[in-house]
């Protein structure tokens, strides 16, 4: 069975009507209200320009926005590799004990 639904939506003064997944439908009306959100703030600070003008300024804000996120998130996991790789380092010298330096000429520092 199949979970798509119908719902309309309003960006900027147009209507839409989209298809998506019922487990998506509150993403998707958050994600218009936040849009909507800044057409309304790029309308107050530019004023002179289309609707159109607006809501792809926007959409290019969102854009962004999620490049952001996933450059942070990508920093995340290169960190979490670095940590990783540093506690199997210490592990094992912690398992090869201080009678076994491990590449160290001299273990006392």
């Amino acid at each position: 069975m199949t979970d798509i639904i119908i719902i309309n939506v309003l960006i900027g003064d147009r209507n839409f009507r989209l298809k998506t997944h019922k487990s998506d439908e509150e993403i998707v009306r958050k994600t218009v209200k936040m849009v909507n959100d800044k057409v309304m703030e790029f309308k107050a600070k530019f004023a002179g320009k289309d609707m159109q003008d607006y809501v792809s300024m926007a959409l290019l804000w969102l854009a962004t926005e999620q490049n952001k996120a996933g450059e942070f998130l990508i920093g995340m996991q290169e960190t979490e590799e670095k940590l990783i790789s540093m506690q199997t380092k210490l592990d094992k010298i912690l398992q090869d004990g201080p009678d076994h330096p491990s590449g160290s000429e001299d273990a006392s520092v």
